[in-house]
């Protein structure tokens, strides 16, 4: 059901009776094969793709891993049905908007040494699928170049180049015939203003019964901050009682290297218990938002008889914080910024899921999988499908993240090594006994044998991955962190009530 007709009025004016496809995919490991409930059913030969793509939600900010207090009961029924990925990662950043090299390798295919924030050089997913016969589709946000948007989809509706916005006066660009860009313009909030478009195309692509395969690629610009949800979504976790995460602090234990970043000074320190729940909820509420739209979505395609073609793809850009470790922001190397949702459902896909090491950049060579396009040089992520086949397949036993030269962590599947080059610090986490990274295991010597093994192969995939940054300095900075000393500015993005609520 479309909730916001005159939206909707208003893209149909630019986008017409054409119309675009997406759906989103992930995956890794092999998982349980379908059940009477879930069949096995054959993929298409050219499934169409509904990529969805979300902003700064942390892997478990989902009701069907586990989360009993945000309501996601569209992206919940999409986990059952589909093949979920719950230790999908993103591998870093080399600067604050994490997003925008997140979004690059997923784009590429590419790890982050290899692409950085860059687009305009490399072919992208999209651009190869619309070589290979796809009607490409895009809305929301890009945040790379114009030319490489332009490259990348034959159609754009509600299109935003930038990192972030006020929800409700996001500058938007329409793709236009000639392929140009038109006039920038702001109406709506953000989410709506997506998924609207993205419906008109679904609704146009099934009227016009083409028998060209899509791709949809819906990128929402929530649940990144500012965390004013609707107020119908914000009073439903009014009062809510949300819990604090388990590993909530009042200040992170030391100064990380990014301890005074924009996102980190969206409250103040110490962290005030009543101040995370409140965040919390109004996170949640950008959340459940989505979700309800992602609902409309999934209902358009039924409605219109393509979903039975579609593999849908859930996915997000990275994590948040939000009061763990003391920290508000993703500009960390915790599970809880660099793990994402991950979910791939449709025809021949199995409901299960796996546990397996999975990288976001393996979206491309996955996509390229199951849609039966060649993928071009430099691509380094791993097709996935064939572990929710249970077939035979390569898959990751490490997984190397970085944050601009101030974090490096290696990780397997139980222990986790994060070393700060510009503090010589380390710290070493039993993940198996302690997911939330209470306890520094560094210097303990039952776990030295473990600290050097891990210590070894962090040094191997820092040069695996042409990793520029040294992983040791000759002067160490301090680890001391002040922050009563810090006059805390909101940025232009902040509705008034937020600046009023947690702004001095």
């Amino acid at each position: 059901m479309n909730r916001n007709p005159g939206r909707a009025t208003r893209a149909s004016r630019h986008l017409g009776a054409l119309g675009f496809v997406l759906l989103a995919v992930t995956c890794l490991a092999c998982g349980k094969r379908g059940t009477e409930e879930h069949p096995d059913a054959t993929t298409p030969d050219r499934p169409n793709i509904l990529f969805l793509f979300t902003d700064d939600q942390r892997a478990d900010a989902v009701g069907a891993y586990g989360n009993p207090y945000v309501r996601t009961p569209a992206i919940d029924a999409l986990a059952r049905r589909g093949f979920s990925f719950r230790e999908a990662h993103i591998m870093g950043s080399h600067h604050g908007a994490v997003c925008a090299p997140s979004r690059a390798m997923l784009m590429s295919g590419r790890t982050l040494f290899h692409v950085y924030d860059d687009l305009d050089s490399v072919q992208t997913f999209p651009e190869v699928l619309g070589r290979h016969g796809y009607v490409t589709f895009g809305t929301g946000k890009w945040h790379q170049s114009r030319e490489s948007f332009a490259r990348s989809f034959q159609h754009g509706r509600n299109v935003f180049f930038g990192g972030m916005s006020d929800h409700r006066a996001v500058p938007l660009q329409q793709r236009l015939p000639d392929g140009g860009f038109s006039e920038v313009e702001v109406e709506g909030f953000s989410t709506d203003l997506f998924v609207d478009a993205a419906i008109e195309f679904l609704e146009g692509h099934a009227a016009a019964a083409a028998a060209t395969p899509f791709l949809a690629y819906v990128a929402f610009t929530a649940p990144h901050d500012p965390r004013s949800p609707p107020e119908e979504y914000r009073a439903m976790y009014t009062g809510a009682g949300q819990p604090l995460p388990p590993n909530f602090m009042p200040v992170h234990p030391f100064h990380n290297g990014w301890m005074t970043g924009r996102d980190e000074q969206l409250a103040a320190w110490p962290r005030a218990p009543e101040v995370i729940r409140e965040q919390t909820g109004e996170y949640y509420g950008l959340v459940t938002h989505v979700d309800t739209r992602i609902g409309d979505l999934l209902a358009t395609l039924e409605r219109t008889g393509l979903a039975n073609r579609t593999v849908v793809v859930l996915a997000s850009d990275n994590g948040l914080a939000l009061g763990s470790h003391g920290l508000l922001g993703k500009q960390s190397l915790y599970e809880h910024s660099t793990r994402v949702p991950l979910i791939v459902a449709g025809p021949g896909i199995p409901a299960g899921e796996s546990r397996a090491l999975v990288m976001l950049y393996d979206l491309f060579p996955t996509i390229a999988g199951l849609t039966g396009v060649a993928m071009p040089e430099g691509v380094e992520g791993l097709d996935l499908s064939g572990l929710w086949r249970g077939e035979a397949t390569r898959v990751r036993d490490v997984i190397y993240t970085a944050y601009e030269d101030k974090m490096r962590a290696v990780r397997d599947r139980r222990v986790k090594l994060i070393r700060y080059p510009l503090l010589d610090h380390v710290q070493l986490f039993d993940l198996e006994r302690d997911p939330f990274e209470l306890r520094n295991l560094a210097d303990d010597p039952d776990h030295a044998e473990e600290r050097t093994r891990l210590t070894a192969l962090l040094e191997s995939q820092h040069d695996v991955l042409d990793d520029p940054h040294p992983l040791v300095t000759d002067e160490k900075a301090s680890m001391e962190f002040d922050y009563e000393s810090i006059r805390r500015v909101p940025d232009a993005h902040q509705p008034g009530w937020v600046v009023e609520k947690y702004f001095d």
